[in-house]
């Protein structure tokens, strides 16, 4: 029996180059639009390139052939525009309006919610579990509680649930639960939005899983759903947070805001992208954040963070002490912001500061995301207004 033959890689000696092909015009020809897919053989593609420097009208073909292939696969991203579904939304509308309509104000709700969802449903099992942390800003410093993907689902239906028991809806917490919430804040009146949450998570036998998509999603659609057949008129609507009220239509920014700023947490934890709202929402969402400011500069004052209000009282109506709030790009605007209280009025006449943010970043600033000494803005005037107003901004964050 014959010993077997060792094999050349063993041998330690180089490989031998392959021979090259040797063929002709026209079966060069043939091969050209296969080399313009990159479909080749590595020797076919050899001598189809050899031949492309010796003879122009192979090389013409190749070049037109090239240029076809690119406009069959232009380079585009998988992720969907943003603005997708609101541009079909309101082509549909415009071709048949709703019978019901959606309040001008609910709309950024509804569809921030909708990305959220359709971010949600890409996502595997087992990244409902990948770990998140919320962050927020208190006092002078920052805060985080961590979780899951699903435990700040959770979190949401819980929050959500302040405007459905406004309206009349079912409490996601459940009668015992929301009893027990109640009973824990009753020293500082209604419950907060953290104690609910925390009385969610407690109240759970389990971590949350994917089951919690489905109740958070019906009752963001009960909630759209009534707010609509109820009219523009139930903007008025106060809703509780605990600590303080806001009007029905601001609530729905200040929900929209925050499954945005969410679906931002998600997003980073399972390593996935995720855009800004559209414009127009986001500016509605900067605009309330502006509008809450004179109120947070006054709780921040009252506890002693920030600078203490002038001797000279100025009375309610009347104009005072102003800084200018510049947020640059998409969704942005100028504000004038009261300093001396929220009762009095903002002056371009009595402007002492001067503040220039880009809108994404104000908005990070005001969900607890970046600090104010690390938020990049553009500052002239009174130095202490303005570490005021960044802080007060700061600190409308919440769990």
């Amino acid at each position: 029996m014959p010993m077997p033959r060792s094999s050349v890689e063993d041998t330690g000696l180089p490989l031998p180059e392959p021979a090259p092909l040797v063929l002709e015009h026209r079966v060069l020809k043939s091969l050209l639009g296969a080399w313009a897919l990159a479909a080749c053989s590595a020797q076919e593609t050899a001598a189809v390139e050899e031949h492309l420097g010796e003879c122009g009208s192979c090389a013409d073909e190749a070049l037109r052939l090239r240029g076809a292939v690119g406009l069959l696969h232009p380079p585009e991203s998988l992720d969907l525009d943003p603005t997708l579904r609101t541009r079909v939304l309101e082509g549909c509308l415009d071709r048949r309006p709703a019978r019901i309509p959606v309040p001008e104000w609910a709309t950024p709700y509804d569809a921030e919610a909708a990305r959220l969802d359709a971010l949600l449903q890409d996502i595997g099992d087992a990244e409902w579990h990948a770990p998140v942390r919320l962050r927020w800003f208190e006092g002078d410093g920052p805060m985080s509680r961590r979780t899951t993907v699903a435990g700040v689902i959770a979190h949401l239906l819980s929050v959500d649930g302040l405007v459905g028991v406004a309206l009349g809806l079912e409490d996601p917490l459940g009668g015992a639960t929301a009893e027990k919430t109640e009973a824990e804040g009753a020293a500082a009146g209604a419950p907060t939005p953290s104690q609910r949450t925390e009385a969610y998570w407690r109240a759970s036998h389990f971590p949350p899983t994917r089951a919690v998509r489905a109740p958070w999603r019906e009752q963001s659609h009960h909630i759209v759903r009534t707010v609509s057949f109820a009219g523009g008129g139930s903007g008025r609507l106060a809703v509780s947070y605990g600590g303080f009220a806001l009007p029905l239509s601001d609530s729905m920014l200040d929900r929209a805001f925050e499954c945005w700023v969410h679906a931002g947490d998600i997003a980073d934890a399972v390593d996935y992208p995720y855009e800004p709202p559209a414009p127009r929402h986001l500016h509605r969402m900067i605009d309330l954040a502006a509008r809450m400011l004179p109120v947070s500069l006054a709780e921040r004052r009252r506890a002693g963070l920030s600078a203490p209000a002038p001797r000279r009282l100025v009375a309610a109506g009347a104009p005072g002490r102003s800084l200018r709030l510049e947020i640059e790009g998409s969704g942005g605007g100028e504000w004038l912001i009261p300093l001396d209280s929220p009762a009095s009025v903002a002056s371009a006449e009595h402007e002492v500061a001067h503040v220039a943010l880009d809108g994404v970043e104000f908005c990070r600033l005001a969900a607890g995301h970046v600090s104010p000494e690390e938020a990049a803005a553009g500052q002239v005037g009174d130095r202490e207004a303005i570490r005021d107003v960044l802080f007060a901004a700061a600190s409308l964050s919440r769990m």
